[in-house]
């Protein structure tokens, strides 16, 4: 009996080939178990179909011949899946060497190491300085913290939304005394429902930012199932990895932090409710917020958070430009969830999220909201809002705002 193909992994990035001479669908791994790059011609696009664990080789084989209009393609069929499988793009023997092979440098490793230096921002510690100066330039950076507690940034790359991260941290004062930054990023890999910790230093051109395992460690106790502790993700995920540079160039290597990654509240966004009506984030939220309550003063709050995904990249069937046609409207609902979040309704904020699912697709909802009742007593100010065309068909929305005690 023929045997089902190995199905095509969904959690890969597919995206139209950026090289005008190698037309087709770009395929990528954001979780990087792999380092492959596979662009499939535009005839073969199709043919990706027959990985879905239940078609078989004789399927595909048909739809090739019907393609080519030969009957011999036992070779095309054999560089298809041997690429696909090589690339760790299936869900096979290779992929599961792979993934555990990852896993297990990650777990061994004492730091967590730079995912995107010398991509996103310089590798070396002279010319990432240089560039984040520019960044800041003309930003006068605050003389006293005024009662600031907190601040959202973006987590797009910086060269994107430098304006947005210049907004936030020139708010900072120019001496922080002694605190943990809370980081708030997105999990953009993570599961749903779950906040990714861990015990690691993290490492930047900069230096080595210094992570409060005392704090990881309450919340993994308290915190019961839905802190997971470990979080491969934090080996890719650049949401902290970019407020970490902003906060050392301002203030030294030896910050001290407590990353959490947000996990996405999909139970809630599909099938209604708040967040917490899952007992596990409820008791999450719960101990993060006695931990803010308790520690107060000797925490500081840094959200990486965008906000809007639009266009063709997106899955949306027009093409966005910022600023412009459908992204006007985009812009009134943006400022309306923003205006919950500066008010601290976490309730009210929910409920536009909420609406056609989330279809203006924020990725930064869920440490927004994890925010808002951790610390619900704040106020906030809209420093900057933004829309950048993350390529020629697509938008990404974000703002630099900050809070203070209410």
């Amino acid at each position: 009996m023929p045997q089902p193909l190995s199905r095509l992994r969904l959690n890969l990035d597919f995206m139209p080939s950026p090289a005008p001479d190698r037309p087709g669908l770009l395929i990528r791994d954001p979780y990087r178990y792999s380092d492959a790059m596979l662009i499939v011609p535009p005839p073969l696009v199709a043919g990706l179909q027959f990985f879905d664990g239940e078609q078989t080789d004789l399927d595909l084989r048909k739809y090739l011949v019907d393609l080519t209009g030969e009957l011999d393609v036992a070779e095309l069929q054999e560089h298809l899946v041997e690429n696909l499988s090589k690339a760790g793009f299936l869900e096979d023997e290779n992929f599961e060497r792979l993934r555990e092979k990852r896993h297990r440098e990650f777990a061994e490793s004492l730091v967590r190491e730079p995912a995107h230096a010398g991509g996103a921002y310089p590798g070396e510690t002279s010319p990432l300085r240089e560039t984040l100066s520019h960044y800041m330039a003309g930003a006068e950076q605050a003389a006293e913290s005024d009662g600031l507690i907190g601040i959202a940034a973006p987590h797009v790359s910086p060269f994107g939304g430098w304006e947005s991260y210049r907004a936030a941290y020139a708010a900072m004062p120019r001496q922080m005394p002694e605190r943990t930054f809370v980081i708030l990023g997105t999990s953009h890999y993570g599961e749903p429902e779950r906040f990714g910790l861990t015990r690691k230093a993290f490492a930047t051109p900069y230096g080595t930012a210094q992570t409060d395992v005392a704090l990881v460690d309450r919340l993994v106790e308290r915190g019961g199932k839905a802190a997971k502790i470990e979080d491969y993700c934090h080996a890719v995920e650049h949401s902290i990895e970019f407020q970490i540079i902003f906060l050392q160039h301002l203030y030294g290597p030896d910050i001290r932090i407590l990353p959490i990654l947000c996990g996405p509240y999909a139970m809630s966004i599909h099938r209604g409710g708040a967040p917490e009506s899952n007992d596990d984030v409820k008791r999450f939220l719960g101990a993060l917020g006695n931990l803010a309550e308790q520690k107060q003063d000797k925490l500081f709050w840094v959200l990486g958070i965008d906000m809007a995904h639009m266009g063709r990249r997106y899955g949306d069937n027009f093409s966005a430009t910022a600023e412009q046609a459908e992204m006007t409207e985009v812009a009134e609902r943006d400022h309306k969830r923003i205006e919950h979040m500066l008010t601290a309704d976490a309730a009210g904020f929910w409920d536009l999220v909420q609406e056609n699912q989330d279809d203006l697709k924020w990725c930064g909802s869920s440490p927004i909201y994890t925010f808002l009742k951790a610390v619900p007593k704040t106020r906030g100010k809209l420093e900057r809002y933004q829309q950048w065309n993350i390529d020629p068909q697509s938008v990404v929305t974000f703002a630099g705002m900050t809070f203070r005690k209410d």
